[in-house]
């Protein structure tokens, strides 16, 4: 399949929106709409002056289109590059007498030497900043011993651990990356920090293998080789070995991990580990659209423990997410709950509670930013206490709704309407063309309309009465908001064949007598049509194919 257009490219001249074809339409189906426009758009058959002018222009822009869609050469050159990789003089990029085989072969190459370009500029940098912060003193307090204290007797917060991390990585070749990795740690007074540096090479396109080293001032040197391979289409290995260099002497260590596809949305992981912390873990994963779900049970040293864990998806612009688990070893029991949301583009804000014995009561928020991770851990009581939990649960819910109310939907509203107002003024030029062409389009369809709806009145066939083109406001939360729609119940009808009406999957802004009255913004059609006397309506999305008439598109007369 050939790659898809830009979008501009398909806004401005959509020549398959324009001859109402299939993006695989056949030479006979190019054909019928071409010489179906040309009886509309002749200019022989239009005798005012200035509708001859109009004419001209819109029977020049679909010849135009029919031209490079009937040539396979053309063709293929539009599907891969749009209208601008037809204007190139000479088409330095590709040959023209090369056949579409070849183009879209030389496209693909190019491509790749693009992508090797961008690869050698981009260095995807991730980090990580944790911040740990000791509450306990909101709820563990002893207030006979501190009611002398010269704070007043305010709690004391304060922050305990922080961590900090950054990785680069710097493409060396297409198959050759460097990852540059350093951490700086403190707790309560000590700290410390590594640095490390992995080699990465793609061996073949069943995996890989990686040469890490790396040095800190708490630990030793660190050598390092860790190995992916693809043993079938489903299941892979891991195998990772290092050693720890030490005062102590040399820590070897070994973990491999293997993995099966167990159906289409299950993953299963087997993992055994050797070293300083040996032991052995198997795990099962399932991810479909709605849920996400873990089972896992690991026996080892020092830790053995059996964790579940479940979280839901919501199915809406945020991106909501719920979540649940429950882990339970040697170390105790301990049951997390939280949420997740997008709050903008390129933003994620989660929270969760963390309840367990003997841990306590702990509050986790973490922001995702791009390719940056800050995290919050809240320890707020060593205790099960019911007001930690209450407070913990309670608090950053309100919180995070009032910010929502007050910042976040301003802010991201802001930000739409600016974008949609610069997409506007850039395309406004192009609107305006478009506009034109469309309202000379109606004005020469209307003798042929007429026609058409004689002839459809005559057998009792398909009548448009009213259609409308645009953004429709149907949300009662949103009626401050106007409706743009334009009318097009002439250019549908023009389109009516045979009592029938299909229109293909694309745009419908580039259908003849349509344009685009509201740029960057979703856009539906409406149609009120009779089919042999009885009303019909239909309401369909901008890009969807639509086939009238049809029966489940009838108008009770109940209601």
């Amino acid at each position: 399949m050939a790659p898809a257009l830009e979008d501009d490219e398909i806004d401005n001249d959509d020549y398959y929106s324009l001859l109402n074809v299939r993006r695989e339409a056949t030479q006979d189906e190019l054909k019928a709409a071409y010489r179906r426009l040309c009886m509309l758009y002749h200019p022989d058959k239009h005798r005012d002056p200035e509708l001859k002018t109009q004419a001209e222009q819109l029977f020049n822009l679909v010849h135009q289109a029919y031209e490079v869609l009937s040539d396979p050469q053309s063709r293929a050159i539009y599907d891969i590059y749009g209208k601008r990789g037809l204007d190139v003089e000479g088409w330095e990029v590709v040959e023209r007498r090369r056949t579409p085989a070849e183009i879209r072969d030389e496209y693909m190459r190019l491509q790749r030497e693009r992508e090797e370009r961008r690869l050698q500029q981009r260095t995807n940098p991730k980090g990580m900043i944790s911040v740990g912060i000791d509450a306990t003193d909101l709820f563990d307090r002893y207030e006979e011993d501190f009611e002398e204290m010269a704070s007043g007797g305010l709690p004391h917060i304060e922050i305990n651990k922080m961590h900090i991390s950054q990785s680069i990585e710097a493409p060396l070749t297409t198959k050759d990356t460097a990852i540059l990795s350093g951490s700086l740690s403190t707790h309560n007074g000590n700290g410390g920090g590594n640095i490390n540096l992995a080699l990465r090479r793609v061996t073949s396109a069943k995996g890989w293998g990686e040469l890490e080293l790396g040095a800190g001032d708490n630990q030793g040197p660190l050598l390092g080789l860790k190995i992916f391979r693809n043993l079938t289409p489903r299941c892979f290995l891991t195998a990772q070995c290092g050693l720890q260099f030490s005062s102590r002497g040399v820590r070897p260590g070994v973990t491999t991990v293997l993995a099966r596809h167990l159906d289409k949305n299950t993953m299963g992981y087997l993992q055994w580990r050797w070293g300083i912390q040996s032991s052995m873990n198997t795990s099962v994963v399932r991810d479909t659209k709605r849920t996400h779900f873990t089972f896992a049970a690991q026996f080892g040293i020092p830790h053995t423990f059996l964790m579940m864990s479940y979280q839901y998806k919501f199915q809406n612009d945020d991106q909501t997410k719920i979540k649940g688990s429950i882990k339970s070893g040697f170390f105790g029991t301990v049951v997390e709950y939280g949420a997740e949301t997008k709050i903008s583009r390129h933003s994620v804000l989660g929270a969760t509670v963390s309840v367990g014995v003997p841990q306590g009561v702990s509050l986790k928020i973490k922001l995702n930013r791009a390719s940056q991770t800050y995290y919050f851990p809240i320890h707020l009581t060593d205790q099960l206490l019911p007001s930690a939990v209450f407070y913990a649960t309670v608090g950053p819910l309100v919180f995070y709704l009032a910010i929502q109310s007050l910042v976040i939907r301003p802010y991201v509203r802001a930000q739409k309407e600016e974008d949609l107002e610069k997409h506007r003024e850039s395309s406004s030029t192009d609107i305006a063309r478009k506009k034109q062409e469309a309202e000379s389009a109606v004005l020469l369809m209307q003798e042929s309309v007429r026609r058409i709806i004689e002839a459809e009145e005559s057998r009792m066939g398909l009548i448009i009465l009213n259609a409308w083109y645009g953004k429709f406001v149907t949300d009662n939360s949103r009626k401050h908001e106007r409706a743009r729609v334009i009318d097009v119940t002439v250019p549908l009808q023009c389109l009516v064949k045979d009592s029938k009406l299909i229109l293909t999957e694309a745009t419908k802004s580039g259908l003849p007598g349509f344009y685009d009255p509201c740029v960057g913004e979703e856009k539906s059609l409406k149609v009120l049509y009779q089919f042999r006397g009885v009303m019909h309506q239909v309401l369909s999305g901008d890009i969807e194919p639509l086939r009238i008439p049809k029966q489940s598109h009838r108008i009770d007369a109940d209601t």
